[in-house]
């Protein structure tokens, strides 16, 4: 879980912004950005809201009863069920005692993230609301210690999920017992319940998603899991490939090759103030002098709170790199004569000088 020194250090990152912006308070309330900056865990079907005003002074608004370990000076609740039934819209609830505090501490220009609670504040508040989106973003991509240690067991999930996929693939199995073993092996690893959706790519002889119905693995092909377990609001994110009759091919084998190509340069390039386009474009030349064509997709992205978030490895972006961060790079190969292609993906955290490989995981075919 996310330890009080550290949310209260990204709330002085927060408060700093806001002095910036000259913000009288800022609110928000998308239920990971109030585990962000408090450590309170929001239960899925409520909703709850973090502000912090100018002063310094944080509260949080949240459903049902107080948390004593929140990282806030003052706790507000609002009866989110009645007699065990959750009362609609949970938004609005939380709403109105947003904007009772901010009233009574007469804030006038609030700073608010994309939320529903933060849409809330029309009904009521009198002042001016500015988005923070996207500066919260960016706020984001440094990970403090409490943050990696929750991703490097996610990330630990995907480990044992492709373990697990190298016992159980064969010629015959289905999508969805691959989906479901994969699953069990991640809920068991982290030790409670997957806190978003099990992505990413499922698919057999496909380039990607979801786990199909009826859908068998068959000898010949390649079955590409992109793997994306959330624990406790953080994403891992990473992807090997496995033939399933155990025999690649040369076609294949000569691909993966190509792939594992990739990473050398990566892992030379990124550090902190590395740009992210020159990366992209150094591996595109490589890629055009191996496969003769450019690369199929963008090479890798930020992981987080999000699955995908800065930076991006991808020329529709500009950015670069920052000490703390995490991110992916994924290379893919994709053909008919491949029974579908390849994508294998390591995810990297961004040291002082260069990268440390999250994912030292096997990439056997």
């Amino acid at each position: 879980m996310l330890q009080d020194t550290f949310t209260r250090t990204r709330q002085q990152r927060l408060l700093r912004l806001m002095h910036a912006k000259q913000l009288g308070a800022v609110v928000t309330a998308w239920r990971w950005h109030a585990f962000y900056f408090t450590g309170h865990r929001v239960f899925w079907q409520n909703d709850a809201a973090f502000v912090l005003f100018s002063d310094g002074r944080s509260l949080l608004v949240t459903a049902n009863k107080t948390d004593p370990s929140a990282a806030v000076d003052e706790v507000i609740t609002y009866d989110a069920t009645w007699m065990g039934t959750h009362r609609p819209p949970q938004a609005a609830l939380a709403g109105e005692k947003v904007i009772a505090a901010l009233n009574a501490r007469r804030a006038r220009r609030v700073g608010v993230d994309a939320s529903a609670v933060s849409a809330e504040l029309s009904r009521g508040f009198d002042g001016e609301t500015v988005s923070i989106e996207e500066d919260l973003w960016q706020l984001r991509r440094k990970k403090d210690p409490d943050e990696l240690a929750i991703m490097r067991l996610a990330i630990d999930c995907t480990r044992a999920m492709h373990e697990r996929a190298r016992q159980i693939i064969e010629p015959g199995i289905p999508e969805l017992q691959v989906f479901a073993e994969l699953h069990r092996a991640a809920v068991e690893t982290a030790g409670q319940p997957l806190s978003d959706y099990l992505g990413n790519d499922f698919a057999c002889g496909a380039r990607g998603g979801p786990p199909r119905a009826d859908r068998k693995a068959a000898a010949g092909e390649l079955y590409i899991l992109d793997l994306g377990p959330a624990v406790s609001g953080y994403f891992a994110d990473n992807s090997r490939v496995y033939a399933v009759d155990r025999k690649p091919t040369d076609a294949q084998q000569k691909a993966r090759e190509i792939l594992l190509g990739v990473f050398p340069i990566v892992e030379r390039m990124a550090k902190p103030g590395a740009r992210c386009q020159e990366i992209y474009a150094a591996v595109d030349d490589y890629y055009r002098s191996k496969t003769g064509r450019e690369h199929p997709h963008h090479l890798g992205h930020g992981v987080g709170l999000r699955p995908h978030e800065f930076p991006h490895l991808n020329p529709k972006w500009d950015d670069t790199l920052q000490e703390g961060e995490v991110f992916t790079c994924e290379p893919g190969i994709y053909e008919p004569e491949l029974r579908a292609g390849l994508r294998i993906e390591n995810q990297y955290l961004v040291t002082v000088d260069g990268v440390e490989n999250l994912t030292p995981f096997s990439t056997e075919l």
